[in-house]
């Protein structure tokens, strides 16, 4: 995952299958990176599921070496493509830019949510129609927000997907971003708040009802 978030990718990551599951769920993924022998629900009968269920999202499925049944039945089930152990970081991130291009025609150039856009390739931000202008890290964080939408986001995913690093390396930082992005998308001049502080976890982009 450290390699992938290094290479820009922002990377949710699940332990066993049924938090797996839980997650394809409730968000709408580029890519998802499926090892078949996870405990509590193995990548098979989780690929199986979530192609039942409809969703299309690119799979690049992980097996041992001599499965080579694993390979035939994933593909079949609907994988989009397989890797091998024992493989580079290098082959892993090359195969997940191969899937992301061959969807790309179906990535949005943009993220919004109520008044607030952001555009991937201008990178222009704008909330009520009025331009703002972020720094860099502003801009890596508030995209990270808008991807994750009414999602509480603790600090120390905010840490690891912008920075890079543990939450213990810094625990100010975040708090001074955020207060940095707020006071240029969240003040006086637009009528509700949209980044709010969920005490003892972290923050999360929503609009209170």
């Amino acid at each position: 995952a450290r390699r992938l978030k290094q290479e820009g990718f922002n990377v949710d990551m699940a332990g066993d299958g049924k938090l797996c599951m839980e997650l394809i769920s409730a968000y709408d993924y580029d890519c998802i990176i499926l090892d078949i022998m996870l405990p509590s629900m193995d990548g098979l009968s989780i690929l199986q599921n979530l192609r039942a269920k409809k969703i299309n999202t690119p799979v690049l499925l992980l097996t041992a070496k001599n499965s080579v049944d694993d390979r035939v039945k994933g593909l079949e089930t609907g994988a989009d493509d397989y890797l091998t152990k024992p493989f580079s970081m290098e082959e892993l991130v090359a195969r997940v830019r191969v899937l992301l291009r061959r969807e790309s025609k179906n990535i949005v150039n943009e993220l919004s949510y109520s008044d607030l856009s952001l555009n991937l390739i201008t990178r222009e931000v704008t909330r009520d129609g009025r331009k703002i202008e972020l720094t860099i890290k502003e801009y890596s964080l508030l995209e990270y927000f808008l991807r994750n939408k009414e999602r509480i986001l603790t600090k120390a995913q905010i840490a690891e997907n912008i920075w890079n690093y543990d939450f213990e390396y810094d625990s100010n930082i975040v708090e001074v971003y955020i207060n940095y992005l707020r006071r240029k998308v969240d003040n006086k001049n637009f009528k509700e708040k949209l980044i709010h502080n969920v005490r003892g976890i972290g923050y999360v982009l929503k609009v209170k009802k």
